[in-house]
């Protein structure tokens, strides 16, 4: 039987899966390694929405999107007598990403298991970094499924997505930072959004931002339709989207939102936004034009949601996450054009 959000919030307060001292050691894990990304801004927008947006460009992040972080912590936590037997991920590629460049540096062999159908750059570059990618059918096959067999015939761990304390706290080092550079502006947030999927990454930040800004309102933005967290969040328990096609952002497919990240979201998170398409497409060509960054489609739904109006903002502040640029070049000057 699925849990209330009240008992979910009762739990997380008794004895939440990642707290801010969680995230402060995957940042001291991660200094070495990972790109402490900037804020940005831009003030046409600020005037034509009446508020001050800052812009964490995660873009720039090493491998092109957040995902180095979560995969860099948690692969660094391995003991050394379990790396002989490597590791295996499944993704559809940024995470995929994200282990084999982690992998690659901490000495360790890296199988990735991701779609057939993800984009060619994703897996080209997954393939760059030293790891083996085993392809599968995402409307057949359990990719899971797969990863647990290939793990447990060669002794390797298993490397999850979004669904483990490790990932989360290496996630939430981007709220981490947001929170930082804000303070040291002297500026305080009213409200922080960025994509959903699986959920590691919103509860990672939300986890930090609330821990230095307890009133900031933390939202989660989803493509139309895949929508599974801001139903959770209404619902008051972990439920599926209903989709039955595709999106272009194909990084934030999952099904249902994680257990252990939804035991955070479900009492920190205050909304779920959503943005389709269409409006994805217009806010990777305004990204493009007056941030000159290339954010991929699932990387872009939170500004998406902003551009669209999802979110009230006159006279707020408020950052927003584009967590990732790896996208084909042909779909990029497609959707900008």
């Amino acid at each position: 039987m699925a849990r209330d959000r009240t008992q979910i919030m009762t739990d997380a307060l008794q004895n939440p899966p990642v707290i801010a001292a969680d995230i402060d050691a995957a940042a001291r894990v991660l200094a070495p390694y990972a790109i402490r990304t900037p804020l940005l801004s831009s003030p046409a927008l600020d005037e034509r929405l009446g508020a001050k947006v800052f812009f964490k460009p995660e873009v720039l992040q090493r491998t092109g999107s957040f995902k180095f972080r979560g995969a860099f912590n948690k692969l660094s936590s391995i003991p050394q007598a379990a790396r002989d037997g490597g590791v295996v991920a499944f993704s559809s590629g940024n995470h995929a990403q994200g282990v084999a460049a982690a992998a690659r540096i901490l000495g360790m062999r890296a199988t990735i298991v991701m779609p057939a159908d993800a984009p060619v750059s994703k897996r080209e570059r997954t393939k760059g970094y030293g790891a083996e990618v085993v392809l599968y059918d995402r409307d057949r096959e359990d990719r899971e499924a797969i990863a647990r067999e290939i793990a447990g015939k060669r002794g390797a761990t298993v490397v999850p997505p979004y669904d483990d304390p490790k990932i989360i706290a290496g996630q939430g080092t981007v709220g981490r930072e947001i929170a930082e550079d804000l303070a040291a502006m002297s500026i305080s947030p009213d409200i922080v959004v960025a994509p959903a999927s699986g959920g590691g990454l919103i509860a990672g930040i939300a986890t930090a931002v609330k821990a230095r800004f307890p009133q900031a309102a933390v939202m989660c933005a989803e493509p139309k339709g895949f929508d599974d967290h801001a139903r959770s969040l209404r619902a008051g328990h972990r439920e599926a989207h209903d989709a039955n096609g595709r999106t272009i952002c194909d990084a934030l497919m999952a099904l249902i939102p994680g257990e252990i990240t939804f035991a955070i979201n479900g009492r920190l998170l205050s909304q779920g936004v959503v943005a389709s398409d269409a409006e994805v497409g217009t806010a990777m060509a305004f990204a493009f034009r007056e941030l000159k960054l290339a954010v991929e489609p699932g990387g872009a739904v939170a500004l998406a949601a902003l551009l669209a109006g999802r979110i009230d903002v006159r006279g707020k502040t408020i950052a927003i996450v584009l967590s990732g640029g790896n996208v084909d070049a042909d779909l990029f000057a497609k959707l900008i054009d």
